[in-house]
């Protein structure tokens, strides 16, 4: 045997040990989850077993931690499996979120809570909210805005009259993709997808499809779908679809923005404690006077805090009254965030605290 085989050899030897050790390890860990689990179940009230600030502390710790040759997002992707993993062993839990099976919105979910806690598609941004309020579901995924385009209105809308927190948020790189029974492009006559994924992809149309009916569904899943049963017919679509209703994809990563994002909430009941790099978002009104939206945001400014985002939306109690979404840099019980919360409050007809919770890891 050559000294290339050889060498080969021993690698490959050392591989499986390795591989041998991964496994006691991983073992030991879910032992020790279980262990974790004994403790939460014997102490008094409700146990918790989802801890994003615990969560993200983990995630961070191991990114800081990474020296390569995996990048940062295959390590946070492998942990967070051993974490949903461990996690399931506590208790068995579920996550709804805007369906159907298939969806960008799923995807989402499965980055943020990995494939061993069960995941329930339901119809609508309401029926999501509902079935957390309800406690038929944990946890709820619901999207809140696109870097292209724009906000989630019905989501923002919702918060003004649900008693459910912000608990997590995921950002989810977007990669449109043309998928069908079609071998090639030559074949399609007809095109389906959500509308603001047609919007997404609107040069590459213009420039790949011009004279193929496009038709807006529901859902990216629901084109899928149809581009399933359908023939001459495609769907734009992410690569959880694909893979779901066994379509080709005949076209890669055709959004217009190649760094095309969508950032989704994790809603529940708890309250998550401070991590140090956390966010919070705020529901705001203003009293109907001069230089209100300044008086009411002045406070933040002066205080040091970092407004990341702001959105209007009108507030259905009288015309030409609006709410402001804010999300800001911080924690609800960063003392100068709390001040600043304190002065608002004076001055606003309406402060509500949405939601403090972690950056998203990656």
């Amino acid at each position: 045997m050559d000294d290339s085989k050889t060498n080969l050899k021993a690698i490959r030897a050392r591989i499986d040990a390795i591989d041998r050790e991964l496994l006691d390890l991983i073992n030991e860990r879910a032992s020790l989850a279980q262990s974790v689990a004994r403790f939460k179940d014997g102490e008094a009230g409700p146990a918790d077993y989802y801890r994003p600030d615990r969560e993200a502390a983990v995630l961070r710790g191991i990114v800081e931690a990474n020296r390569g040759p995996l990048s940062k997002e295959e390590i946070v992707g492998l942990f967070r499996e051993v974490m949903s993993t461990c996690r399931s062993l506590q208790k068995r839990m579920n996550v709804a979120f805007l369906g159907p099976e298939g969806t960008f919105t799923e995807a989402a979910a499965l980055k943020h809570f990995g494939r061993s806690l069960p995941t329930v598609p339901l119809d609508t941004i309401d029926n999501v909210f509902l079935a957390v309020e309800a406690q038929s579901s944990d946890y709820g995924v619901v999207p809140v805005e696109n870097s292209t385009e724009g906000v989630v209105t019905h989501t923002l809308d919702r918060f003004s009259h649900s008693t459910l927190k912000i608990c997590g948020e995921v950002q989810l790189r977007i990669h449109q993709h043309l998928m069908g029974r079609a071998s090639n492009l030559a074949e399609v006559t007809r095109l389906y997808s959500h509308q603001q994924s047609l919007a997404q992809c609107r040069k590459w149309l213009n420039n790949h499809l011009p004279a193929v009916e496009c038709v807006a569904v529901s859902s990216t899943a629901e084109a899928a779908r149809i581009a399933s049963k359908e023939v001459g017919t495609v769907a734009i679509a992410g690569d959880v679809a694909a893979s779901r209703y066994e379509l080709n994809i005949l076209a890669s990563n055709i959004e217009d923005e190649p760094r095309n994002t969508t950032r989704f909430l994790v809603i529940g009941h708890r309250s998550v404690p401070p991590t140090g790099h956390d966010k919070t978002s705020l529901l705001l009104s203003a009293r109907n006077k001069p230089g209100a939206l300044y008086v009411l945001l002045e406070p933040l400014a002066r205080r040091g805090v970092s407004m990341t985002r702001i959105e209007s939306r009108p507030s259905r109690s009288g015309l030409w009254e609006y709410m402001f979404f804010v999300d800001v840099e911080g924690h609800a019980e960063d003392t100068n965030l709390v001040e600043a919360l304190d002065e608002i409050r004076n001055n606003a007809s309406l402060c509500k605290v949405l939601g403090s919770y972690p950056h998203s890891a990656l």
